[in-house]
């Protein structure tokens, strides 16, 4: 049968600290920027040689905090939550493997020390394993006449908007995180609530960096309340 055993070849470092708030695709917050240092005995300068010359790339990587179990069908958020598809037509992170692709741009490749590859518009949990990168080839894999399915449009993007307490917090915080601003604006405009919820009176909660953003949602604009920093978690 042979041996399929896979290890990590790094581990990423992104903005998204819990699960709730990242962008379901990638590409969608372009402002998400990952890092991504390779671990030895990977982290060879001659292993990324000529990958400078490629615009993005894909990552395989492994959905490490889905837990170990399976559904045969599921419930995309495109769908409103409330219709089920199989796992194999979506992009699901409850699979038999729990792999994942993401195509994300490649902003920089860093051989000085080791390598360090850093990308954007990631849509990767803070210390994703990466299982391997391959350079995207638009000529061959870029299908314009391709059918999408039930996904067959950009989804709908809230408006967003800050109360006065928020928008003092965030200039506050700026100057640790400089995208701050553009990156939270594009990840509340993707409405990364339950597809099932909808009340306009609910707060909900996401980490980004080390900050805990508070927001709600009134009919289409997100509204951020508050902005506060964590420590210890």
């Amino acid at each position: 049968m042979g041996d399929y055993s896979c290890s990590p070849i790094g581990y990423m470092a992104t903005p998204f600290r819990d699960r709730f708030g990242i962008p379901r695709q990638p590409r969608l917050a372009p402002h998400a920027h990952g890092e991504l240092r390779l671990l030895r005995p990977y982290d060879r300068p001659e292993a990324v040689r000529g990958l400078e010359g490629f615009s993005h790339v894909w990552l395989s990587f492994v959905f490490h905090q889905t837990g170990a179990w399976w559904s045969p069908t599921v419930r995309p958020p495109r769908l409103g939550g409330n219709r089920r598809v199989g796992v194999f037509a979506s992009r699901s992170p409850f699979r038999p493997n729990r792999l994942g692709l993401s195509l994300v741009e490649l902003l920089g490749v860093d051989t000085r020390d080791g390598v360090r590859l850093t990308f954007g518009g990631v849509d990767l949990l803070d210390g994703t394993p990466v299982l391997d990168i391959k350079p995207y080839l638009p000529s061959i894999e870029s299908e314009p006449a391709a059918r999408s399915g039930f996904a067959d449009r950009a989804p709908p993007q809230l408006a967003v908007e800050l109360s006065a307490a928020a928008a003092r917090q965030l200039s506050q915080y700026q100057s640790n995180w400089p995208d701050l601003a553009p990156l939270l604006a594009e990840v509340l405009a993707q409405d990364p609530r339950p597809a099932y919820a909808d009340d306009p009176c609910r707060s909900y909660g996401f980490r980004l960096f080390d900050l805990e953003i508070r927001w709600r949602c009134s009919g289409g604009t997100a509204i951020v309340e508050q902005i506060f920093e964590v420590h210890g978690v």
